[in-house]
């Protein structure tokens, strides 16, 4: 969702720069990649092992997280290119679900901002799971709450623990990575590379399907 129906990663990236700086964690905006794909309490977590801080614990700053990019996103979020004319055309093919990282509170600001609230038969998220991505816990949840195989799916990622996640769940992956993630090695392991959800070619995608 997040980065890819959506266009919410520099909100997530504003809203942590701002909350955990205040809290005397010297995160710089670019920091903030090495937690992309991450459950927020992962992130929170993740930051105060290495620079703990006094005061709200790193739950109750995973929830101020969750409340910003709220608010960012509302006032300020933008869909993808391509993102809805992707989600219809994968509803012509079959039953579609979102799984995400993003707690199920902000993915109902979110998909309500974006006009796809009731586009997605299945919503899954990491909260649920004991371990977030690049674990696919939340892909092989998705999957058989989906009734389907994972064999016979396909995730759409544009994170590398996303990605990560999707091929250890043994399921076909588009990947649409950022710019600066073209070229890493988890973007090679994806069945399909896209610089935008605009290039997408749903019959391409038929073609990986009827070679498994």
């Amino acid at each position: 969702m997040d980065g890819l129906l959506i266009d919410s990663e520099p909100l997530w990236h504003e809203a942590e720069v701002e909350i955990f700086g205040a809290l005397g964690v010297p995160l710089l905006r670019a920091a903030t990649r090495s937690t992309k794909g991450m459950f927020v309490d992962e992130v929170t977590q993740y930051w105060f092992d290495r620079f703990p801080w006094a005061g709200p614990t790193p739950q109750e700053v995973a929830l101020q997280v969750l409340e910003r990019v709220g608010e960012l996103v509302v006032e300020r979020g933008q869909t993808m290119p391509g993102a809805i004319e992707t989600v219809t055309a994968m509803s012509n093919s079959g039953p579609i679900a979102l799984a995400s990282s993003t707690p199920y509170g902000l993915i109902a600001v979110v998909l309500a901002h974006i006009g796809l609230s009731d586009a997605f038969e299945v919503i899954c998220s990491a909260q649920d799971e004991e371990y977030g991505k690049p674990h696919p816990g939340v892909f092989l949840t998705t999957a058989r709450k989906l009734n389907v195989s994972p064999e016979n799916c396909c995730v759409f990622e544009d994170s590398l623990a996303g990605i990560l996640a999707a091929k250890a769940a043994r399921m076909i992956c588009v990947a649409v990575p950022e710019v600066s993630e073209r070229g890493f090695p988890e973007v090679e392991i994806a069945d399909i590379s896209l610089d935008s959800l605009t290039d997408f070619d749903a019959g391409e995608l038929e073609k990986i399907f009827a070679t498994r």
